[in-house]
Parts: C-alpha cells; sequence; structure tokens
C-alpha cells in the first residue's frame, strides 16, 4: 500500500512517495479526456456559492496556471486549479467559453451541466 497524502507535505506521488512537487519519476498524470473542454456552474460543497469549473483543458500544470490567471483577470474574479480544473469564482460560464472559442489554440469548447 502506498502513501498518498501526508499532513506533513500534502498530496505524495502514488510511484516515488516524495511530495508532488518534488517528484523525481512524474508518475503523476492526468487521465486524458475526450479533447473537449467543458465549462460548467457548480455550487455543490461550497455553501451556496456558485464557481465556474474548467475542464479538459489538455495542458501541464504550469500552463494551466497561467491560463487561470489570464481567465481570472478576464472576469474580475479570483480562482485557483485544483487537479487539473480550473475554478473561477462567480457565474462566468457564458464569459469563459466566448474567451476559450477566441483563442488561438481552437478547443472544442461545450457548455455542461444545467
Amino acid at each position: 500500500m502506498s502513501l498518498v497524502y501526508s499532513t506533513d507535505f500534502g498530496r505524495a506521488c502514488p510511484g516515488c512517495g516524495q511530495p508532488v512537487a518534488q517528484c523525481s519519476c512524474k508518475a503523476v498524470t492526468r487521465p486524458r479526456g475526450d479533447g473537449t473542454v467543458r465549462v460548467s456552474r457548480q455550487t455543490a460543497g461550497r455553501k451556496g456559492k456558485g464557481v465556474t469549473v474548467i475542464q479538459g483543458l489538455p495542458l501541464d500544470d504550469a500552463a494551466l496556471t497561467a491560463l487561470a490567471k489570464q481567465l481570472k483577470a478576464q472576469c474580475g474574479s479570483g480562482g485557483t486549479v485544483k487537479d487539473g480544473v480550473v475554478e473561477i469564482q462567480g457565474d462566468h460560464v457564458e464569459a469563459v467559453m466566448a474567451w476559450l472559442k477566441a483563442r488561438p489554440e481552437g478547443w472544442p469548447v461545450k457548455r455542461s451541466g444545467g
């Protein structure tokens, strides 16, 4: 049984057992999606506060963080990147979808959820 989380340093790499930030084997990979970027609004587990969730971006962690920074500036709100998912505070689904469609990468973007 391998270590997954430690209260000393947080998430651990399942391959080498080191903190994810100091992983030497780079065994932490995200499952590949179907190539579609999905944008949705979620409130579950956030005490009724809505967040815009962007999933399926084919980027590494550094590029996701940079993209999240641009999105936060575009929407004028805060946000974070957690486990390959970008979360922007507030209901900005339409603005995020329009911004992602206008990008030169040409990712297919779909609205997900209700």
